[in-house]
């Protein structure tokens, strides 16, 4: 301290400069409006949601536990709000629509990971902590990872390892690869889906095993684009058209020669089909079929979440699983279809269950309430999950 002061008298302009730096970083920052708290959760599970706009016209709510979008009402500071509710307890995705134009809540850290849209996310506790609530629980670990993958591109996973991983070295795991839906991101399932303390509650609970979860980013033509320079391509218009089939196969693909193997060879893994599973929502549910079907030698545990196959792709594409039925139920340890009875996908998703109940292959089947939502999602999940390597 006291050398500094020394070198501070000696050389004036030092101050100097310091000074002035300070007062230009200063001047450099953006005006501060008013604290905003947004959103706000009341104890009677009612919500105030609030945007700063001073020069907006209409700000609107948008959720997915309203029907319509909810207009706000501006205060003399700027503010923008509005309470809802109350509001049944789960995690929902929301957005405001400031004068047309769908953004992100700026008050909020959590949001909704995915290509083409931003949301964030709200948390509505239950009075018993739900499911996929952070409980005072042995918690696993969740580890980015990137691999070598198709076309000379990186891919990137969000792997979960169980409480105790790393402190029992010798021990095996079987591993789960679960993967979102369309425009969704490998992040999806652990930040939204909140797979990793659903994992931790029923591992607490004794009602599963444990494993580690591989959530892989389903989207090969997006990311070969962006990485060598091109444009994203447009999402296929139909589920099972050739361009959607072949998107699908090249992400089976990738899972099977590239994301497996880096798996197998990165984490201590019980690396056979009895101890592998796969599962997925909506176009990773698609993905899900396709890969599980085509590869019976990798997988013995499939989970489709929000999705099917039709009865044509699966005379096309699959004969040998409905040829032999008595051997596809004895390869397969789980087959699961769940669907919302309000999802878009219900009527394709019924014909699949009639396809395989007419074929002799047995499955499991869980219809909810709700559509095609990732509230439905975390419920698949966690019914699932204890079916898995028992």
């Amino acid at each position: 301290m006291k050398r500094m002061s020394c070198i501070f008298r000696k050389r004036p302009w030092i101050v100097s400069c310091l000074l002035c730096c300070f007062c230009i970083l200063v001047q450099a920052q953006p005006p501060r409006g008013p604290l905003v708290i947004s959103p706000e959760v009341h104890p009677d599970r009612s919500v105030t949601f609030r945007y700063l706009a001073p020069q907006a016209r209409q700000v609107k709510l948008s959720t997915q536990f309203e029907k319509a979008a909810v207009p706000l009402t501006k205060n003399e500071q700027g503010i923008w709000s509005v309470t809802v509710g109350p509001v049944k307890p789960d995690i929902y995705p929301y957005s405001f629509q400031v004068d047309g134009v769908t953004v992100m809540d700026p008050a909020n850290v959590a949001f909704f990971p995915n290509e083409r849209f931003k949301a964030s996310l709200v948390d509505i506790p239950g009075e018993t902590p739900l499911i996929h609530a952070l409980k005072e629980v042995p918690h696993g670990t969740i580890t980015y990872e990137y691999y070598p993958s198709t076309a000379g591109t990186t891919g990137s996973l969000v792997v979960y390892t169980p409480p105790g991983y790393d402190q029992k070295s010798s021990q095996k795991y079987p591993v789960y690869y679960l993967i979102s839906g369309t425009t969704d991101t490998e992040e999806t399932f652990f930040k939204v889906g909140r797979t990793n303390l659903i994992l931790d509650n029923l591992l607490a609970e004794g009602k599963a095993k444990p494993m580690i979860i591989v959530m892989p980013y389903g989207n090969v033509a997006a990311r070969e684009a962006e990485q060598k320079g091109g444009p994203k391509p447009a999402d296929p218009t139909v589920r099972d058209d050739a361009d959607a089939v072949n998107r699908a196969n090249a992400f089976g693909d990738d899972l099977t020669r590239h994301i497996i193997p880096y798996i197998d060879k990165n984490y201590r893994t019980l690396p056979n089909r009895e101890n592998r599973a796969i599962g997925g929502f909506s176009r990773g549910g698609g993905q899900t079929l396709r890969a599980a079907f085509g590869h019976l030698d990798t997988f013995a545990w499939v989970c489709a979440y929000s999705s099917y196959l039709s009865p044509q792709e699966m005379e096309r594409s699959y004969p040998a699983i409905t040829r032999n039925p008595a051997q596809t139920n004895q390869q397969l340890k789980l087959l699961w279809v769940s669907v919302g009875s309000e999802d878009f996908l219900y009527k394709g998703t019924l014909e699949f269950m009639e396809y395989l109940k007419s074929k002799n292959v047995q499955f499991k089947s869980r219809i909810t309430d709700g559509g095609h939502t990732w509230m439905n999602v975390k419920a698949y999940v966690a019914e699932t999950v204890p079916l898995l390597f028992q």
